[in-house]
């Protein structure tokens, strides 16, 4: 995050005590935790300062980036790559009644998962990273910040990367270990492991309802073609931002379509084996 953005940001969200933290962290080169407390959020927030965290508060608890209208409330909801929590915060606060798994493999984004998360019964929070097979996998720095850490086999991460290990579960194990006989809501955003959890998705995908993911072929070769075999059975797709929402029942997309239209003059929606087209 820029200077500039960052001054701006903790303007907006914390005041001028907001911009004095992020000065004060600045000149000590380190990140300063704060709580704040959010609209239509019931418990406060922790953020570190001088983090993706701010940025992330933004896009997750005042745009929304990941809201729907759902026309019946999700009973369970997988976020997969939680980092600190916010989007798992975002549900838990509009669907208290749903069970809610936050999966978040590298540490300092885990430990301020469970921070965040402690405040909601209904949050559950693992750390392990999803991956094609249960195994263990490399965590990798490539320098992107808290938002951008990286999960590889073993063999395929270099020495120049810094990296730790985690345990690596698949979809199907995850639903196992917790009882889970369906997912409503899968939001994906696992920097390019996209590519490896949805090449071997035939045990869960008809599990499935609606998946909010992020594609990064920018970052692997491969994801989005990953995700769009393993969603072949799908009905309709949209975007909002960067996020691509894929789900079941043609019925449904109606119930999402005016909130979509209300969202973003760029929004674009597709009922599967129509042509793309653009909401103005």
């Amino acid at each position: 995050m820029s200077i500039l953005r960052g001054v701006v940001s903790s303007y907006s969200l914390f005041g001028l005590n907001g911009v004095a933290l992020l000065a004060k962290a600045r000149l000590l080169r380190r990140s300063t935790e704060v709580s704040v407390s959010v609209s239509g959020i019931k418990h406060p927030v922790y953020v570190r300062l001088r983090t993706s965290d701010v940025s992330l508060l933004s896009e997750m608890l005042q745009d929304v980036e990941y809201d729907l209208n759902f026309p019946v409330p999700p009973s369970v909801i997988v976020d997969a790559g939680a980092n600190t929590g916010l989007t798992s915060i975002f549900y838990a606060n509009k669907y208290p009644q749903a069970r809610i798994f936050a999966i978040e493999p590298e540490l300092s984004n885990y430990e301020m998962l469970l921070k965040n998360a402690a405040a909601y019964e209904n949050i559950t929070c693992i750390r392990a990273a999803l991956w094609k097979s249960d195994t263990k996998v490399k965590i990798a720095d490539p320098g992107l910040g808290n938002w951008g850490f990286q999960t590889a086999a073993l063999i395929q991460t270099g020495s120049q990367v810094r990296s730790k290990e985690v345990e690596a579960i698949t979809v199907n194990s995850m639903m196992d270990r917790f009882g889970i006989d369906h997912i409503d809501l899968f939001r994906v955003d696992i920097e390019g492991a996209e590519q490896e959890v949805f090449e071997n998705a035939s045990p869960w995908i008809n599990s499935v309802r609606v998946i909010a993911i992020e594609l990064h072929d920018w970052l692997k070769s491969g994801c989005s073609r990953s995700v769009y075999l393993a969603t072949n059975d799908f009905h309709w797709e949209f975007r909002r931002g960067e996020t691509v929402f894929l789900g079941k029942g043609e019925r449904v997309i109606n119930e999402f379509l005016p909130r979509v239209q209300s969202d973003s003059p760029t929004s674009t929606h597709r009922v599967r084996g129509q042509r793309p087209c653009t909401i103005l």
